[in-house]
């Protein structure tokens, strides 16, 4: 890992070329097959990797982070290091966690210069984001944005990683797949087990839609950014974290059922002993687990767990 401490931000090959960069037209992409022709390299499938080649997808990218001087940013998969160069050049520090080895000691010598940026070699799901922090900055906790495009196969893993972290980041902006952004921000009676699990920690809103030919190798679908603004605390009050979401996929076992039945078999009870639950909750047993708000999940799990203790909740 690259010693950064006393980083500035990073001013790359002068403004001429960071205009270009982000302007639209073809330039990204003739950078892009140009820069993996001399490394030798070429997109993985099985990594996910497709790079951003759209100008105008990195402005607002860029422009949805709000970047300080003071900020420290965590980029996930930052591939060639296109989105890398647009954050070192706006936050103090720019931590670029790269799981392919390849990619990861082309960007040391890419951005040998840019003292802000340090390069980690890691798979993140098995990282620690407050670890990798602490080290970066001298044994100091400080609290982080996290501003990247997400491989789809392990887009709502990484979410939900930095999310429950003991360090949380304060806001992320993350391109995800236009599904998957859709479900992050989704109301009550479109919600699943990814809706419940962002929006109890954060508030998400779609920034924009970004078309497939955005990247190279285009994906089959369409993308979409989004802003989470991670909330101090939790959206609703619960006893325990864990078991909240115990019931919450519990309920989420088979969403087509009714939720009494869903609990039943997600929670391994009786149907009866579910809907008995519910019925205290105040929540109809006829309903379906993607019609329940944060609210009601809370008063379900705090119902459940009093039962279990033979406790009013």
């Amino acid at each position: 890992m690259r010693s950064t401490a006393g980083a500035r931000p990073f001013s790359f090959a002068g403004s001429a070329l960071a205009g270009l960069m982000l302007s639209g037209g073809g330039f990204l992409l003739s950078k892009t097959k140009e820069q993996l022709r001399s490394l030798d390299l070429r997109a993985r499938k099985g990594l996910g990797q497709h790079f951003l080649v759209d100008g105008r997808v990195l402005k607002r990218i860029v422009s949805a982070a709000n970047l300080a001087a003071t900020d420290t940013v965590v980029e996930v998969g930052p591939g060639l290091g296109i989105l890398t160069k647009e954050l070192a050049r706006r936050a103090g520090r720019v931590i670029a966690i790269e799981l392919d080895p390849k990619l990861a000691s082309a960007l040391e010598q890419t951005l040998a210069s840019a003292t802000n940026v340090t390069i980690v070699n890691a798979d993140i799901l098995e990282t620690d984001p407050g670890a990798v922090i602490k080290k970066a900055e001298g044994d100091v906790e400080t609290r982080y944005k996290v501003v990247t495009n997400l491989p789809y196969y392990i887009a709502s893993a990484v979410v939900r990683h930095f999310l429950e972290a003991g360090l949380k980041p304060e806001l992320m902006v993350i391109t995800v797949q236009k599904e998957v952004a859709q479900a992050m921000v989704a109301k009550p009676g479109k919600m699943n087990l990814l809706s419940v699990s962002v929006q109890f920690y954060g508030k998400p809103a779609i920034v924009d839609y970004v078309l497939a030919r955005s990247f190279y190798p285009a994906p089959k679908v369409d993308s979409a950014i989004v802003r989470i603004e991670v909330y101090d605390r939790p959206a609703v009050e619960v006893e325990d974290v864990a078991q909240f979401f115990r019931v919450v996929r519990g309920g989420f076992a088979a969403p087509r059922k009714q939720l009494h039945n869903s609990l039943a078999q997600g929670l391994k009870v009786s149907a009866a002993e579910a809907a008995a639950v519910l019925q205290r909750a105040g929540i109809s047993q006829e309903r379906r687990a993607q019609t329940l708000s944060l609210e009601e999940w809370a008063r379900v799990c705090c119902v459940f767990s009093a039962t279990a203790l033979e406790e009013q909740c």
